[in-house]
């Protein structure tokens, strides 16, 4: 099973991805991980990459891909492997296709944005064990202390609701077109994501079956 997972930032891409490797032994590919693998292995596309990262530069789409392609080689993705962070846009879509790396489905987790900047910006972490709390879903058992070390709970910059509204638009402007993208090539699935992480994994579970 070969997999592209979308979903804007606080969909629970993450968490999905992790169940779909237990269940079906497929790697999961982070373009981050990936990238950095290349180059600290010195790969000629790892090395391609670092004189543009050292430069302070984008790294151009056909190194990316050409590390991806390198990478779905590896004999771990001989059954399937999910690609999780790319592509991003469009034109990265169309170099993937035109590189000839085949897709099965293309899995969107669809949740609103009102109920991600609510997830996300309800996030605290503990300043000094890093233990997670959400002020609705998982509270401490004293408002601001971490239950576990007496830590101050804190938000994190990336958690806050300006960031995370930020980042849902660049979400839409960028790589939300490649929903129209994959379903005029037949590939789309759409996931509503639900409150409950179990209700949604048995809605991924059941897509990725049909």
């Amino acid at each position: 099973m070969k997999l592209i997972l979308l979903g804007a930032p606080g969909a629970g891409k993450g968490t999905q991805a992790e169940k779909i490797v237990n269940k079906y032994n497929i790697p999961a590919i982070s373009t981050g991980n990936i990238l950095r693998a290349a180059v600290k292995d010195g790969t000629e596309m790892g090395l391609k990459a670092k004189s543009y990262m050292d430069a302070g530069q984008l790294v151009p789409d056909e190194i990316l891909i050409g590390i991806i392609k390198d990478r779905l080689k590896e004999k771990d993705c001989e059954n399937g492997f999910i690609l999780d962070g790319f592509p991003r846009t469009i034109p990265q879509a169309q170099a993937l296709e035109d590189m000839g790396v085949s897709i099965d489905k293309v899995l969107d987790i669809e949740v609103a944005d009102e109920a991600i900047t609510k997830r996300m910006s309800g996030r605290r972490v503990c300043s000094k064990c890093a233990n997670s709390y959400h002020i609705e879903y998982k509270k401490p058992a004293k408002d601001g202390i971490c239950d576990a070390c007496g830590g101050e709970l804190i938000q994190r910059k990336d958690d806050a609701p300006e960031t995370v509204q930020k980042r849902l638009v660049e979400y839409h402007q960028m790589t939300e077109p490649l929903k129209d993208f994959y379903e005029k090539l037949g590939k789309l699935v759409i996931v509503e994501g639900q409150e409950e992480v179990a209700d949604t994994t048995a809605l991924v579970f059941a897509a990725l079956e049909d």
